[in-house]
This record gives C-alpha cells, sequence and structure tokens, in this order.
C-alpha cells in the first residue's frame, strides 16, 4: 500500500459528519441514492446497502425544503454515513437540509439565484458548520463562460469552478469542496489540473455521466486513476448508469489498484494465460473472484498471485503473500515466498481462500 500523503496535493482538512476529506484523511468513496427521496423506507434500504458496502458518503438529492425532512429521518434511524444534501434552485431546500442535521450541502452557487440567496445558504452553513461543495460541470457553465470560450472546455470549467469559489469566500466562507466534472475523462483531467494549481480546497473527483458499469468504469479508472497519480483527489465517485453499490465497489477498486485502498482487501495478480498453461486460470479466476468477496476475511491486505504456468508463474508467486503456479492438474503453493506443496487443481481456490481467512 502507497503512502498518497508523500506525493498528494496540500489542501485543506474538511470535516464532514463523522470522517475528514483533504489533508492526510483517506481518500473517500461516495455514491448517490437513485431512488425517490420522499419514498422513506427506500431510502433507507439504499442507504444501509451503502455502508454495508464500504461507502464513506451517501449524497441525495434535496430538490425542495419538503425532502430535507429524510435526512432527519435517517440521522434518527442511526444512519453513520455522511450525508450530503444535492440541492439545486431552491436555496431554501438548502437551508432546510442544515436544519435537518445534513453533513454537506452540494450547490452550483449560479442557479440557485441572487448573491443574497448564496449568502443565506452561507450563513446557515457557518451556523452549523456544514461545508459546502461546489459542484461544476459541463453542462452548467454560466452564459458569458461558454460564450468566452466557445464550449465547456477544461479552462471553462476551472474558471467557473474559481468564480463560485469567490462567491463563497466573498462571505468569509473557506469551508468549502470543490467538483469539477465532464463526460469526458480528458476534459476532466485536464480542468482538475488547472484548478489543483489554484486553490488548496479539497477536490471531489469523476468522470460524471459515464456510461454504464462496463464502459463507465473504464472511463471513470482512467480519468480519476491519472488524477490520484498526479497526488490530486480527496473523495471519488464513480458515476456508473448502474446499482449504486457498484459504484462504491469500482471506486474501491480504483484505489486497490493504485495501493490506496484503506483496511484489509484481496490484491489479486493474476496470469492472462497463453499456450503454456495446463490448469483453466480463467475459470479458476472466474471463481476466486465471484467467491472472495464473501468468504475471504483477511485481517489485513493480502497479495493473492494465481498464475499459469513455469515461466512468470514461481517468481510472481513469491512475490504474492500467497501464491499458486498451476502445473499440469495441479498447483504449486507458495507462502510468503516459499514453496508449501502441491493442490489438486479442483482445491486451488478452497485453499487459497483458507490461507487468506489465516493472515
Amino acid at each position: 500500500m502507497i503512502n498518497y500523503n508523500e506525493i498528494r496535493r496540500k489542501s485543506k482538512k474538511i470535516k464532514v459528519g463523522n470522517i475528514y476529506i483533504g489533508g492526510d484523511a483517506p481518500v473517500a468513496v461516495q455514491s448517490m441514492l437513485n431512488v425517490d427521496t420522499l419514498d422513506f423506507d427506500s431510502v433507507y434500504k439504499q442507504t444501509l446497502a451503502l455502508e454495508r458496502a464500504g461507502c464513506d458518503v451517501v449524497r441525495l438529492t434535496v430538490p425542495t425544503p419538503e425532502h430535507a425532512n429524510t435526512i432527519y429521518r435517517l440521522k434518527e434511524k442511526g444512519v453513520k454515513a455522511p450525508l450530503v444534501a444535492d440541492v439545486h434552485f431552491d436555496f431554501k431546500a438548502a437551508l432546510e437540509a442544515a436544519a435537518a442535521g445534513a453533513d454537506k450541502i452540494r450547490i452550483n452557487p449560479g442557479n440557485i439565484g441572487g448573491e443574497d440567496r448564496v449568502a443565506a445558504v452561507v450563513k446557515v452553513c457557518k451556523e452549523h458548520n456544514i461545508p459546502i461543495r461546489i459542484g461544476v460541470n459541463s453542462g452548467s457553465l454560466e452564459k458569458q463562460v461558454l460564450e468566452k470560450y466557445g464550449s465547456p472546455t477544461a479552462q471553462a470549467l476551472a474558471e467557473s469552478a474559481m468564480y463560485h469559489v469567490s462567491l463563497l469566500e466573498k462571505y468569509d466562507f473557506d469551508n468549502i469542496i470543490v467538483a469539477i466534472k465532464s463526460s469526458d475523462a480528458r476534459t476532466m483531467i485536464e480542468a482538475n489540473r488547472i484548478l489543483a494549481e489554484r486553490c488548496e480546497y479539497p477536490l471531489h473527483l469523476g468522470v460524471t455521466e459515464a456510461g454504464g458499469a462496463h464502459m463507465g468504469t473504464i472511463k471513470s479508472a482512467a480519468g480519476i486513476g491519472s488524477l490520484l497519480c498526479d497526488g490530486i483527489g480527496d473523495t471519488i465517485r464513480v458515476s456508473l448508469s448502474a446499482d449504486p453499490t457498484l459504484e462504491v465497489k469500482e471506486g474501491r477498486n480504483i484505489l486497490r489498484a493504485l495501493g490506496m485502498e484503506k483496511g484489509a482487501f484481496v490484491n489479486l495478480t493474476a496470469c492472462p494465460t497463453c499456450g503454456r498453461t495446463r490448469v483453466d486460470i480463467i475459470s479458476l479466476v472466474d471463481e476466486f473472484e465471484k467467491r472472495c468477496d464473501n468468504e475471504c476475511h483477511p485481517s489485513r491486505p493480502v497479495h493473492v498471485a494465481i498464475m499459469g504456468c513455469a515461466v512468470n508463474g514461481p517468481g510472481e508467486a513469491r512475490e504474492a503473500d500467497i501464491g499458486v503456479a498451476g502445473g499440469a492438474g495441479e498447483g504449486l503453493l507458495f507462502k510468503h515466498g516459499k514453496t508449501v506443496g502441491k493442490i489438486p487443481e479442483d482445491k486451488i481456490i478452497d485453499t487459497l481462500i483458507s490461507e487468506i481467512n489465516k493472515l
């Protein structure tokens, strides 16, 4: 697991409910409810599912003041994840959400009316010590910004975000998180790189409207992963046209792929197979991945290798905490670089899971 803070962009540390975002805090994974906010039973059920999936922050839409009561009810039910009220147009919805116990308010200051309304939201957030997330995306740019740049370019998005930051700072408010999103991964990357040099507020990363589970995850990994490798990013959302719990899983997988996932997890190295392979690696890996989430319970991060032959297999397996190098219908088991013994092919996955749970 890498120390992200060694390469990380310096940012303010913002308290959001029971966690921190920015500074030296772990990168937080977010998702958003996709059920009617007024359907409390569905909201509560989905929020619990997101918590179980490892979601650090849960966002829900609050289009009217009436919808804010759901936040109060979720808090009353003992929901632990910080709750973010997503507000557009009706500034009174933001005021009610703050009063109901929202842990963060997400607004685009340009679409809630005049500066007096921005000032009202800032005032209530100050009173309740609630951070504001400024959200800017390609579809929300101001007319004058679009006219200046001709299209929602990275420069246009960054300029819009900094303008909205200045509106909040005008009222002596700096409890801010900023998000610039685009459905184009390259634009999103460039815009956040520009923004990272212009402010020290925590940045929320995401490729918005990325698509379905497959391509949306690929776009998100490209956009979010590129920025994290630069040391940019404090919280992320993988926006998918799919079950929100999948967003959390794929967000965690992106962090895991970069060695940034917190807590205990399994990191798998697996052979892509070739003509030398003498065991069914594809089926073994498929079975392992299907069973691992429910059956693997390591006490720390664990590196597992499932390899197919004697060329790269033993070397990769030895580098792992636990590894298997395939032979003719069997596998050679390694633990911490040492050979343990041979396993029949049909016992390989059971053995790996058993060894993982001993760690």
